[in-house]
């Protein structure tokens, strides 16, 4: 059974674009990229899927020269189906293994324009990073990530509550069922997550035990693949630095903590290399003064989110040991201290923002922090909406605990902000007497709706 993913009707635009460039689609290993191309090779009158870790003989036909007009016809051959301009669609799959291939789809583009071509690859950032040359402007990138909620629960059958949860609004909250429900649906998404093997095992046997193995097997994959990274960083190192950015999750990264074997530069580059490799997200901090959020940010002040929240649980079972507390507090706490306590509600926040956005873009997470002594403050997230800095802070409360919220909005002059939390559909302003009496204005967003954020 297939899942719909928010990246198929990105898929399907770029398909029927008169002019299309080869599309190179980018991300970690089992989020659901060939799934994806497959279901939109349905669309196609033929479909030929090369895959270069499964069938290397493929490769031999890149090594004589790019030369397209040669390669197509013989690959057709090899496939035994037609590779035709406007009827075809051609998947080259795993093509981090064949990086004359990466490099022939800038003369797809030139020689080929008819032809629909996408490629994909797990470890596509680093055989980008070591080609001499690649085809700017040429080819178009996608990037592609694991299930967002939304995704997950309609791939529970969850269609028609999702569609009731699109039509509230902060003056026409959810009624308290589906509320209710809605929060159900969130605890176990933090523990099924949203790699697509790991839904399917949820919807065929509702085994968390299950799930967990899977997500086992997905990280033990990871840590195989980081043998082929041996050449630019210790394998052992990138094993000690996923795992420490699980157990430092939503805190600033520090690198000492990783493992006192290693110097903080050979750290900083295992880091780096993880979030080339979509294992890892960072969450920059910048001094919020002004657009882009990138021009005041500090590098050297970073959160590392992981990229999955079931794949994060078990990365604390790896490094930890035994996580049931972890996961009964999940399943079991009020909805306050779900948010209240532990990184989770933060990642998934997180997360969430940065997914709905433009696949089309690498984007970036931001956060905010004051560091002067006595008068520490931060808040969780900042994004941009109709051009202007909206905070973004992942609580439960009304009033307490916001002060680090009310600190960034008086000292920046902003007037909008959203409270990510796990209250239903709302809103409340706050008079700052400090600045004359002006008003700001507080959304309540609930954790489950992050892809309502900016409509809200």
């Amino acid at each position: 059974m297939y899942y719909k993913r928010i990246i198929d009707d990105c898929l399907t635009e770029w398909a029927s674009r008169q002019e299309h460039k080869p599309l190179l689609l980018r991300g970690a290993r089992q989020v659901g990229k060939s799934t994806a191309v497959r279901h939109l090779g349905e669309k196609f009158k033929y479909y030929v899927e090369v895959n270069f870790e499964k069938y290397p003989e493929y490769k031999a036909l890149f090594q004589e020269n790019l030369d397209v007009g040669r390669i197509v016809p013989l690959m057709s051959a090899m496939s035994g189906k037609p590779i035709e301009a406007d009827n075809t669609l051609l998947f080259l799959d795993e093509v981090q293994d064949c990086t004359e291939a990466i490099m022939s789809l800038r003369f797809f583009k030139e020689d080929m324009p008819g032809l629909h071509v996408i490629a994909a690859g797990s470890l596509l950032e680093l055989a980008l990073e070591e080609l001499p040359t690649f085809g700017v402007g040429r080819i178009h990138s996608m990037f592609m990530h694991p299930m967002t909620f939304d995704e997950f629960i309609e791939a529970c059958g969850e269609k028609l509550l999702l569609c009731e949860r699109n039509k509230a609004s902060i003056t026409r909250p959810l009624p308290d069922p589906l509320h209710h429900r809605m929060i159900q649906l969130i605890r176990t998404y933090m523990l099924v997550g949203g790699m697509p093997e790991a839904v399917r095992e949820w919807n065929a046997t509702r085994d968390f035990i299950k799930c967990q193995e899977i997500q086992d097997d997905i990280l033990v994959s990871y840590e195989d693949d980081f043998a082929k990274y041996k050449k630019k960083a210790d394998p052992v190192l990138l094993r000690l630095t996923l795992r420490s950015a699980a157990a430092q999750v939503a805190k600033k990264f520090v690198y000492t903590q990783v493992g006192s074997d290693y110097k903080a530069a050979e750290v900083k580059k295992a880091l780096e290399m993880l979030i080339r490799a979509g294992l890892l997200i960072p969450v920059t901090r910048t001094n919020a003064d002004g657009l882009p959020l990138g021009s005041g940010a500090d590098s050297s002040f970073r959160k590392i989110l992981v990229l999955d929240p079931g794949l994060m649980l078990r990365l604390l079972n790896m490094s930890m040991g035994d996580i049931s507390q972890i996961t009964s507090h999940i399943l079991t706490s009020s909805a306050a201290d779900l948010v209240n306590r532990g990184p989770m509600a933060e990642l998934l926040a997180g997360l969430e923002m940065l997914r709905y956005q433009s696949p089309n873009l690498r984007h970036e997470l931001f956060y905010w922090t004051r560091q002067a002594r006595n008068s520490q403050a931060e808040v969780d997230y900042l994004t941009v909406h109709n051009m202007n800095i909206l905070p973004v802070e992942v609580k439960s409360g009304t009033q307490g605990g916001m002060k680090s919220l009310w600190s960034l909005m008086h000292e920046k002059n902003l007037y909008e902000a959203v409270r990510c939390s796990l209250e239903n559909f709302g809103t409340f302003d706050y008079t700052d007497k400090e600045a004359g009496g002006a008003v700001r204005h507080i959304t309540t967003c609930p954790l489950y709706a992050v892809s309502m954020m900016t409509r809200l």
